[in-house]
This record gives C-alpha cells, sequence and structure tokens, in this order.
C-alpha cells in the first residue's frame, strides 16, 4: 500500500489495468449483487433537490418501486445506506436504453446538469473505499464480469486509478489526485 494524505492505496490500484467496456458487459454491475449500492448520507439531499428530473428518466418499475418505498434503504446485513431494488433486484435507478444498462441520474444530470453524476460508489467504480478511524483504505474490487474491462485496459494501458481518476478526484480532489500521480512515481521507481 503507498499512503496518499489520509488514504491507503493498494498496490493493485496502481498496477492492474481497467477500462469499462461497456459494450461487452451491457452494464451489468449496475443489477448484480446482493443490494443496491452504497450511497452516502449527503448525495440523499442531492438526490432529493433533482429528483423531479431524474423521474424523467426512470422506467415504470423504478417509478413504482421509488414511490412504494423510496430510493435509498439500509441493508439489512451491514446497516449501510444503499439504493433501494425494483422487484426484481435491478437498482431503482437502473434503465435500459439500446440494450445497454444506464443510471437514471446520469442521464438526468448530463440533460439537466445539477452536478451529480450518479453516487459516488458507482462512479469510483472499480475502485472500492473503506473507512477505518482516519484513514480510507482504497482496493481494487474484482469481479469476473468486468473481464473485458480488464482485457480493455491492458491494451490500452490504463491502470485502474487512471481510470477512476475523474472520480478520485471528485472524492478526494485534483490536488489529491496530483499527490496520487507523484507517490505511484516514486513507488514504481523503487520497484
Amino acid at each position: 500500500m503507498i499512503k496518499v494524505g489520509d488514504c491507503l492505496v493498494s498496490e493493485d490500484v496502481i498496477e492492474k489495468s481497467f477500462a469499462c467496456n461497456v459494450q461487452a458487459c451491457k452494464g451489468v454491475c449496475c443489477i448484480e449483487g446482493d443490494a443496491g449500492a452504497p450511497i452516502e448520507p449527503s448525495e440523499i439531499e442531492t438526490i432529493h433537490q433533482n429528483i423531479n428530473q431524474i423521474k424523467e428518466e426512470m422506467d415504470e418499475d423504478g417509478l413504482k418501486t421509488l414511490h412504494s418505498i423510496g430510493f435509498s434503504e439500509k441493508d439489512p446485513f451491514d446497516q449501510m445506506l444503499v439504493t433501494t431494488c425494483k422487484p426484481n433486484k435491478e437498482c431503482v435507478f437502473v434503465v435500459r436504453k439500446n440494450g445497454i444498462l444506464n443510471c437514471a441520474i446520469e442521464l438526468a444530470n448530463q440533460k439537466n446538469d445539477f452536478n451529480f453524476q450518479k453516487p459516488i460508489s458507482c462512479h469510483l467504480y472499480p475502485v472500492r473505499v473503506d473507512k477505518y478511524n482516519e484513514f480510507y483504505a482504497l482496493n481494487y474490487h474484482r469481479w469476473s464480469i468486468c473481464a473485458d474491462a480488464c482485457t480493455k485496459g491492458e491494451i490500452e494501458n490504463i491502470k485502474v486509478y487512471q481510470f477512476a481518476q475523474k472520480a478520485l478526484e471528485r472524492k478526494f480532489g485534483k490536488e489529491w489526485y496530483e499527490d496520487l500521480e507523484k507517490s505511484i512515481k516514486e513507488y514504481l521507481n523503487k520497484k
């Protein structure tokens, strides 16, 4: 691990290749798993403020779920806030466009520019962030459904941290990301 500010970044985030290949996977990461997407308490207010624009992009099942149980809940296993899921287990915000799964929040933001692309946990993927006391731990989440993304990353020579640059800057700031790049250069020079 390397330390950047109050973050411990795993070697996999630095060394592994990744570049999302949505044409191959069709966005299946938005519907796989046992719960909705992790969501931060501060993000709930932003979604509430923009829900009318977001609703315009949602599908019928998502709207029914939104009206009956809302868009967030606590995961029963770890009590973490997550997006609710439709009866078919898809995230409440998942919509299909041309055979590819999309996020209604992201689509609404593209049209209305309310400065919230999607929950940070989704934006950061495949980087997962955990908080331990005063430190954040940044790890690379390996998932078989992302095999095409690993291949594409290798071909295009894109590492996980490079793929997640905009999301990492959103979470930790541009200066932090610049420090990350400097630390990575030092780390690789020592190898």
